[in-house]
């Protein structure tokens, strides 16, 4: 009964130091700082936008993020206003059509980035500004004057029937442009919005100014075109504390299999029941041929072997000399050619003839004749 309580003992103090280990991992646990793509609303990096999207959920009533494409978008007046900010994925033309549809059905679009091209048929054009990074001044539709940072040395394209918003002294920076009974609002200084330029110069008024022209009912963050597809990935789908305790208890139930008796890897056949079928005769043959250094013994065998093989696969018969197979073995499909084969034969005459060869050449015709054996065998 002592080494069964003292088992018990065991095992009660590896449990405990599990518990205590995961604990002591939940409360020390300190997750790597994460790296955000740029222009992302989640990301609080000086390259992405979530102060200008918190400042937004703090003014109007209703501010998500779209996860979803175009397809979902509603096709029906909403007074929805849907922010693009500087896309990595360029829709295809399908996709296009429903963002020109949610457009045309009453809902708006702000698209912020600094090469719109290709964007709703937009295009822009380079200009001889030599103010780049620069605080310069941006006058309005209502032709007030705003101080802003040129971060760009494209000016959109506009067509006739578009509305300038902003400009500055190279041409225009913000455009509107109707579609149905919605607008598109472009502004080519997506920079603006980044957390480290955000309340730099007039930037943050500029923009509200904007969105207060738009009025919307409901804002919406796409998110989709930065790749972001999936709200919830599958580290988020569950909380941290949950993951480390499941990795324990799979440690854990490792050991105790490991404590019952459970094996695992390959299942080995007992001995007895493949020797009968191995070849481990002709191993301890060729060992005793090795270690009696009964190399000649060993050669003749090898060669008589291949002779029997010889006649009984070609007929060539075991009485004539290996001189006289010469011409037999020419005529028969083999990979050695005949000056090659004519000069082994030789030789191996002259090393049979020997009462003695050393292990280099036992070894050297070994090879040989093995090779041999396999031309005659597949041959």
């Amino acid at each position: 009964m002592q080494p069964q309580s003292s088992q018990k003992r065991i095992w009660i103090w590896m449990t405990a130091l599990l518990i205590i280990f995961v604990v002591l991992s939940y409360l020390f646990y300190t997750p790597n700082q994460k790296e955000y793509p740029d222009f992302v609303s989640q990301s609080p990096s000086p390259t992405g936008v979530k102060a200008f999207y918190t400042y937004l959920d703090q003014e109007f009533d209703s501010v998500e993020r779209f996860h979803l494409s175009s397809e979902q978008l509603p096709i029906a007046d909403q007074n929805q206003l849907l922010i693009i900010i500087e896309p990595f994925i360029m829709p295809d033309s399908h996709e296009m059509e429903e963002y020109q549809a949610y457009m045309e059905a009453g809902n708006s679009i702000l698209l912020v980035s600094e090469m719109p091209d290709d964007f709703f048929e937009l295009m822009t054009e380079p200009t001889n500004g030599e103010k780049i990074d620069e605080i310069d001044i941006v006058t309005d539709q209502n032709g007030r004057e705003h101080q802003a940072v040129i971060t760009n040395s494209l000016r959109l394209v506009t067509e006739a029937a578009d509305q300038i918003l902003l400009q500055d002294k190279e041409g225009a920076i913000g455009l509107k442009r109707s579609y149905g009974h919605g607008q598109l609002y472009v502004v080519n200084s997506p920079k603006w919005l980044a957390n480290e330029e955000i309340l730099t110069a007039d930037h943050i008024s500029i923009m509200i100014s904007l969105l207060n022209d738009i009025a919307p009912d409901e804002v919406l963050f796409d998110e989709y075109l930065h790749g972001n597809q999936s709200p919830l990935t599958t580290a988020h789908a569950y909380p941290q504390w949950f993951i480390l305790i499941m990795i324990q208890g799979t440690f854990l139930a490792i050991l105790w299999l490991w404590h019952t008796g459970k094996r695992f890897g390959p299942t080995f056949l007992p001995r007895e029941e493949s020797v009968r079928f191995s070849d481990e005769r002709l191993r301890a043959l060729s060992s005793w041929y090795l270690k009696g250094k009964l190399y000649q013994d060993s050669l003749r065998t090898q060669t008589e072997y291949v002779r029997t093989l010889m006649q009984e696969r070609w007929g060539i018969s075991t009485a004539k000399d290996w001189a006289d197979i010469s011409d037999d073995l020419a005529y028969r499909d083999i990979n050695i050619p005949g000056t090659e084969l004519t000069i082994f034969i030789s030789k191996l005459t002259n090393v049979l003839a020997k009462k003695d060869i050393s292990k280099q050449e036992y070894l050297y015709w070994s090879k040989n004749i093995d090779r041999l054996r396999k031309e005659v065998e597949e041959g």
